[in-house]
């Protein structure tokens, strides 16, 4: 029989917790290791117990979802993150993805949707509730039909968030902590930027930023 894929439920709502344990008890192949009901707790115990995924309520007390999860990306820790929100609001789910997080999920989903997202997720596929879909089809079309800098849409979405915030001015180490990464991984999604670009150094680059910021 496989081993079950270990699952942390993060949430400050115990009703929420208890729905979803009592969901993902119903699939044979998850395990739920542990719970917590605030962002401190939950980050201990993603330490001591590594799951393979964590569900984590986005509004936790203590240390907050997009947080927590900056923090597992900064530690290198693999691990699968699924966020569970009341939150639809289009800003969030660009940040989710900029995250690499593999699901998004509305609170109000019922425990067999709930289930199956986490089973996809266990498989190495993303789920995410139809507003987050909607808004990704919107932005890629958004993407495709503008003709200035086609090669823009080489750009990977952590190249592709690290642009943006080169057009906001934000230093390496700004961009680092705003994604939860190193300072040296920054610096070579800049190297690749402006490899696909075909921009040369860091002058450059910021001027190509800075131009696409003032047409924008």
């Amino acid at each position: 029989m496989p081993v079950p894929t270990d699952v942390l439920i993060a949430d400050d709502e115990p009703e929420v917790v208890d729905s979803v344990r009592h969901a993902l008890e119903e699939s044979p192949r998850l395990r739920v290791v542990a719970e917590a009901g605030d962002g401190e707790v939950a980050w201990e115990r993603i330490r001591a117990l590594r799951p393979d995924i964590a569900i984590i309520d986005i509004g936790m007390p203590g240390i907050d979802g997009i947080a927590l999860t900056r923090r597992i990306r900064a530690h290198v820790l693999p691990i699968d993150v699924i966020l569970l929100t009341v939150c639809d609001e289009k800003s969030m789910f660009d940040t989710a993805l900029e995250l690499g997080v593999k699901g998004y999920l509305l609170k109000h989903y019922t425990g067999a949707e709930i289930r199956t997202c986490v089973e996809a997720v266990a498989d190495g596929e993303h789920c995410a509730s139809p507003p987050v879909v909607s808004h990704i089809i919107s932005k890629n079309r958004l993407a495709a039909l503008s003709a200035a800098d086609v090669a823009l849409d080489t750009l990977s979405i952590q190249e592709a968030a690290v642009y943006r915030r080169i057009q906001q001015r934000k230093s390496s180490k700004e961009i680092a902590h705003d994604l939860g990464i190193s300072v040296r991984t920054v610096d070579s999604h800049r190297s690749n930027i402006c490899r696909k670009l075909g921009i040369h150094g860091n002058y450059g680059l910021h001027r190509h930023a800075g131009r696409d910021r003032d047409e924008a």
